[in-house]
Parts: C-alpha cells; structure tokens; sequence
C-alpha cells in the first residue's frame, strides 16, 4: 500500500482515537464532510495543505505530514518562459560608440558567468595600484549602487535588476584589477554579495538553475576573498530554493550546515529563520519554535554589532522573526494563528517594501481563507494580486495559485467569484 492510499485510514484512526466525529473533524478544519470523507475511504488524494491541518488538528507532531513527504507533488516555480523576449541591454564598441542589442532572459541570468571567472582568485589580476583610480571610493559608489538595486528590486520585476548587477560585476572586475591587498578582498567581497543578489532575482524570475549557479559563484568569490560569511549565507539561500521545492528536509540541513560557531550572528540567526522553515515544512511545531528562539537571539545579537558593509539578507522587514513566525504558523496547520501575526506585523513593513509587503500579503490571505474568514480573505487578496503581477517573483506567484486553491473551496461564495478575473490576470502576466 502507497503513502497515499495508507493515509486515509491512518487518518480516520488518528480521528476516532481523539473521538471526533466525522462532522466536527470537518467542521474544525474548514472542509466539507464529503471532502474528508472522500479522503479517508482512499477516493480522493489529499493536498499537502489538508495534511498539515489534520496533523495539527489531531496534535501529531509532523508524523502525518512526515507519511506523506515525498508522496504527493509539491508546487515549484514554473520554468522560464522560452519566448521571452528579454531585455534590451548597451554594448560599447571599441571606438567609443554605442549601440542597443535584446537579449534573452537567460542569457541575463547566466550573463555574469565570463564576469565571475576571473574573481575566483587575486592571483587572476596583477597586483597593481593605479594612481589615477580612487578604488576606495569606487568601492563605496558601488555599495550604493548594490543597495540601489535591492531597493528597485522592491518595486520592480527581477528582468529589470539583473541587467544592473551584471553591469556592476563587470565594473567591479575592472575595480579589481586596478587594486591589491585588503582593497582588493574588500571588491571581491562586494562581488560576491552582488552575485548573491543576483542569484535571488534568478530564483524570482522562475529560474532555479540559474539561481543556484549564482549562489555557487557567489561562495566560491567569497571563499577566495577570505570572506566566509558570504559562503556561508550561500548555503542559507541554497536553504530557500529547497524550501520553495517543498523538501523539509534538505532545507533543514542546508539551514543547519550554516551554523558555524564562527559564523557571525547575523547570518546564523537567518540560517535558524530558514531552519524554522523547514521544520514547520514538515509539521514540527516544537523544533520550528525552538529554531525560531535561536534566530530572535543571534539577530538581536548582531543589531549590537553594525558592520561597514552591504546587509546580508532582509534589510525591509522590521522584525524577520516575528513575521517568519506567522509564515510557519500557517505551514503548521494554524491558520487562525497565522493570521493574527501576519495582521499585525505586516503593517511595520515600509510600503516602499512592495515585493516584501506583497510576499507576506498573500501569505496573510492564505491564512485567513484557511481559518475561514472569507471576506477578510477576499479583501486582502484583492490588494495585492495587482502587486504580485507587477513585481513579478515566481515565488510569490507559487502562493498566489495556492490561494485561488484554497479560495475556489467556497467558489459559490460571491466574494471568491468576483476574484476570478482578477487571478487571471495575475495568472497571465506573471506567466
């Protein structure tokens, strides 16, 4: 007998051992009767969303979200459109003119390739100085230019950021050359914080491949720039396409493996956030708070310590953990949990934060369609599917068609109706 046509039965069991009827199971979970008794007679397959509400409800620990890991499809980015007509980028020929060229999306993403190969050492550049370059002031101008990129890619789809980090790996490979000593590993560091942003707009744009091509090169620049902060938060981004892919497990590890007690705080607290992550993945309450606990320590610990460079991860949301907390809350099986930590923490998320503020909205819908508050549901999406087009992360997207899912449940619902136009669209410009 398969997972899935094991798990009916061992639902029904849990069910009457907690001495619960077939309608108030139902009722608690936000299902039809019809639904949950389809499911425990084996006539329909369960969703991994009903999973994780029955192990909550029935307080086994992840042990039902455990049976059925690997057994049912989890959803994942969809791929890169093949006829997307890219993106227009300036080339500059050898006598100083310039010209406009289009070029695809994927060879946006994998564009820096050439840029990274010859970061992966000094030794690749002479050791130089060049008395007409201000290199440290370079340096800072394109730390600017960094955070200028992360700020647009708040508002703006991940096709119109990547042009510009490849732009400024290029020019911080020239910076590089012209530098040696602590300047130099100080332009390669900055390279492969750039590199890693890139590989987070990859993973926005639907492009898992690229995404952890980027964040390979990025450690690997890291590594051989002495910076193994960098490298070690590549293993906290690795954790984040893995928990996307709806793999529990491999997230945990990845989250765990950068955990070093030499890491700095900052990056162990984001590494114990997306640890949390995964446990709540697989429907451990007790292991994802404790994650979380770790996570609220070592960052509070490193707001004590603030460094004179680029900030690895979030720098839009006021408190990761907190609003991380609702995320896991909702992927827990606690809905109506969920909810009233996202209402909450989402309104200390400056609205220039679009994407981050989008991300979390839909999250915050989700919960409340799942503790069956309908119109509060219906309201909140409304806000945001606009947004979640606009800014264009396949990521968000993948929440987007878990809410219609979970929302076409009440399809008679006038609310739930008057959305459909709206999903399509959203559907169809973000496709």
């Amino acid at each position: 007998m398969t997972s899935t046509q094991a798990f009916g039965p061992r639902l029904r069991a849990s069910r009457l051992a907690k001495g619960l009827s077939l309608s108030e199971f139902a009722r608690r979970l936000y299902y039809s009767k019809g639904h949950v008794s389809r499911i425990e007679t084996g006539f329909q397959a369960p969703s991994m969303e009903f999973v994780r509400r029955c192990d909550a409800e029935l307080g086994a620990n992840g042990d039902l979200v455990t049976m059925m890991a690997g057994a049912l499809p989890s959803a994942s980015p969809p791929p890169a459109d093949p006829d997307d007509e890219g993106v227009w980028i300036m080339a500059m020929a050898p006598d100083g003119s310039s010209s406009f060229t289009r070029i695809g999306r994927r060879d946006v993403l994998l564009g820096g390739a050439a840029v990274l190969a010859g970061l992966g050492t000094a030794a690749a550049f002479p050791s130089v100085a060049t008395a007409s370059v201000d290199g440290g002031e370079q340096l800072q101008q394109h730390r600017r230019l960094l955070e200028a990129a992360r700020g647009l890619g708040q508002v703006a789809p991940p096709g119109a950021v990547l042009p510009m980090l490849v732009g400024q790996l290029q020019a911080l490979r020239t910076l590089a050359k012209e530098t040696q000593g602590r300047d130099f590993a100080d332009v390669a560091t900055l390279s492969a914080r750039t590199a890693e942003f890139a590989g987070w707009m990859a993973q926005e744009a639907g492009d898992v491949g690229s995404a952890g091509w980027w964040s390979g090169k990025a450690a690997q620049v890291a590594t051989a720039a002495g910076d193994h902060h960098t490298a070690s938060y590549a293993l906290v981004r690795r954790a984040l396409i893995t928990m996307y892919q709806g793999d529990a497990a491999e997230t945990v590890a990845l989250a765990r493996q950068a955990q070093q007690p030499d890491t700095p705080p900052r990056i162990r607290g984001l590494a114990a956030q997306r640890e949390a992550q995964g446990h709540a993945l697989a429907g451990s309450y007790d292991e994802c708070m404790r994650a979380l606990d770790v996570a609220a320590s070592q960052l509070a610990a490193a707001r004590a310590h603030v460094a004179d460079e680029p900030v690895i991860g979030t720098s839009h949301v006021a408190d990761p953990v907190a609003i991380v907390t609702g995320w896991c809350l909702y992927d827990l099986g606690r809905p109506k949990e969920a909810a009233a930590v996202l209402d909450r923490e989402i309104e200390r998320i400056p609205p220039t934060a679009v994407r981050a503020r989008t991300r979390f909205g839909v999250r915050q819908a989700l919960a409340h369609a799942a503790a069956n508050e309908l119109d509060r549901a219906c309201a909140l999406t409304r806000a945001t599917l606009s947004q979640a087009a606009a800014v264009g992360s396949a990521t968000i997207l993948q929440d987007v068609r878990r809410l219609a899912t979970t929302l076409r449940r009440w399809h008679t619902h006038p609310a739930v109706r008057a959305l459909e136009p709206a999903f399509a669209a959203t559907f169809y410009r973000g496709a």
